[in-house]
């Protein structure tokens, strides 16, 4: 990876890549905080930002734009930053066998990334987003089908179930629907417009609807 950048015209010293790569592995499924990886990187924002557009267009991360309307809150407006290939972020984390991603804090975020790519590759990205306020409220997906607002939550949970946060996700953006997906077995609503849904469902219904 480090070799084939280099092929396409961009100057990055292969050392500096190989930090910035190992870095943004641990902020896979975060909200991109340019200035506190500048710092730990020793460059200036400017630097760290360069590098993540960069790895953006050769099609390695992905950036999820925020959604943010007036709502007369506070909204993040940094985007989201996911490490496109979950073997290749395994990889990064030092995660060498499906045991020790199940005991690994990044199984979560592991989940969410690939399940997000899943759904994107179905829907497209032209208008996919994701929500969240400092106070707590988050969707880590909103999509416009059809002129109207569908929600994701990702959850790698036995058992997930409604949350205040989603509550106020369906008031404050109108949504027509939300799915909560996990790697589970069966279905299941947990409110009128909330279900808990196996990934496959979800990519039908977005297949169904596009």
């Amino acid at each position: 990876m480090t070799r084939d950048i280099p092929q396409l015209g961009v100057r990055i010293p292969a050392e500096a890549l190989r930090r910035f790569w190992m870095m943004v592995a641990h902020y896979h499924a975060q909200i991109w905080n340019g200035a506190e990886l500048a710092r730990a990187f020793g460059v200036s924002e400017t630097t760290v930002r360069n590098y993540l557009d960069l790895l953006t267009g050769t099609f390695l991360l992905r950036q999820l734009p925020p959604w943010f309307e007036n709502l007369g809150k506070r909204q993040y407006k940094a985007p989201k930053v996911y490490v496109r290939d979950s073997g290749l972020l395994h990889r990064l984390l030092g995660i060498g066998t499906h045991d020790a991603l199940l005991g690994h804090p990044k199984l979560g975020a592991s989940w969410e990334g690939f399940a997000l790519g899943q759904a994107l590759s179905v829907a497209g990205a032209e208008e996919a987003f994701y929500w969240g306020t400092p106070s707590g409220a988050e969707l880590d997906l909103m999509l416009m089908l059809g002129g109207k607002r569908y929600g994701v939550r990702f959850k790698c949970a036995d058992a997930p179930v409604m949350t205040k946060s989603l509550h106020i996700a369906l008031e404050d953006l109108k949504l027509e629907r939300v799915w909560i997906v996990y790697p589970g077995r069966e279905s299941y609503p947990v409110h009128e417009q909330v279900s808990v849904c196996l990934l496959k469902e979800v990519l039908d219904e977005l297949a169904r609807g596009k």
